[in-house]
């Protein structure tokens, strides 16, 4: 083989290695976000009378304490082992992952904001942000982009990402209104998930009109904002699940119900993402 065959071959190599620009720092500040998040959940589920001071508290983060560590932690890790693998589905995980760590500490710091461990839940999600904007300009979307086009489905992600994140962003500032203005909050309505709903649904938004439009950026963020939608569906049925096996609580079936088919709209523009990627498995 002469020298222009082998850089020829070399270029079509690393064309292929989208984790090879990612610098050794992303990696190192995504196992800090693991490690603070498991010890801030561990830390909930040892010291919960201590850390959530009343039962309407300890009822919500509990129970959460438990998912995030059931399922956030796995997925963040997880993700990250894939990515060093040169995994194309670990990287697209990778920011999903992280915006899923993101959404849930931004809920518990609104919902904490006058407790001293608060400081912790603000690192976490500003860390997991920032982490999100190294990784993502770290990698070339353009040969993300060149690889996925004609096999994921843009319009029906896209369109789904801008209409759940457009719902969900008009809902929260509606139901702030509501209560702001002296209202009992309405039934299933909580302020922080109405913070964390009005942070990061913009996200949603402007991925899925990206992806819409068949843009690199959205071909990179597309997947893992579904993911973490769909991740984020997922947990809060475990939640609802878990909830009345650790308090005195009824099993909520018709919000279950409600959650579960809401989240079939997700799941399934996720599912055929997932599968036009791992159809163009190097």
């Amino acid at each position: 083989m002469n020298r222009a065959t082998k850089t020829i071959v070399s270029k079509m190599k690393n064309s292929s290695d989208f984790s090879a620009r990612i610098p050794a720092s992303v990696y190192s500040l995504s196992q800090a976000v693991a490690i603070l998040m498991a010890a801030v959940s561990l830390a909930g589920l040892l010291f919960q009378s201590t850390l959530y001071p009343t039962e309407a508290l300890r009822r919500a983060f509990f129970a959460n304490d438990l998912v995030n560590l059931l399922i956030g932690l796995p997925i963040l890790l997880g993700s990250r082992w894939l990515t060093r693998r040169n995994s194309l589905v670990g990287l697209l995980f990778w920011p999903g992952a992280l915006f899923y760590v993101t959404y849930n500490y931004v809920a518990y710091a609104a919902a904490l904001i006058a407790v001293p461990q608060t400081v912790f839940y603000l690192a976490l999600a500003v860390l997991s942000v920032f982490t999100i904007f190294r990784l993502l300009s770290s990698v070339d979307a353009v040969a993300v982009s060149a690889k996925l086009a004609g096999s994921v489905p843009e319009r029906l992600g896209g369109g789904i990402l801008v209409g759940l994140g457009a719902l969900f962003f008009i809902q929260a500032i509606a139901q702030i209104i509501f209560i702001l203005s002296g209202q009992p909050a309405p039934e299933g309505a909580t302020v922080p998930t109405l913070v964390a709903d009005l942070v990061t649904t913009p996200a949603w938004i402007a991925g899925g009109i990206l992806l819409w439009r068949k843009q690199p950026l959205g071909y990179l963020s597309g997947l893992g904002l579904l993911f973490q939608a769909s991740m984020l569906f997922i947990g809060l049925l475990i939640f609802f699940i878990l909830q009345p096996l650790l308090y005195p609580v009824s099993f909520p079936l018709s919000d279950f119900v409600v959650i579960l088919v809401m989240g079939m709209v997700c799941f399934i523009p996720f599912g055929l993402f997932l599968r036009g990627v791992l159809a163009k498995k190097d």
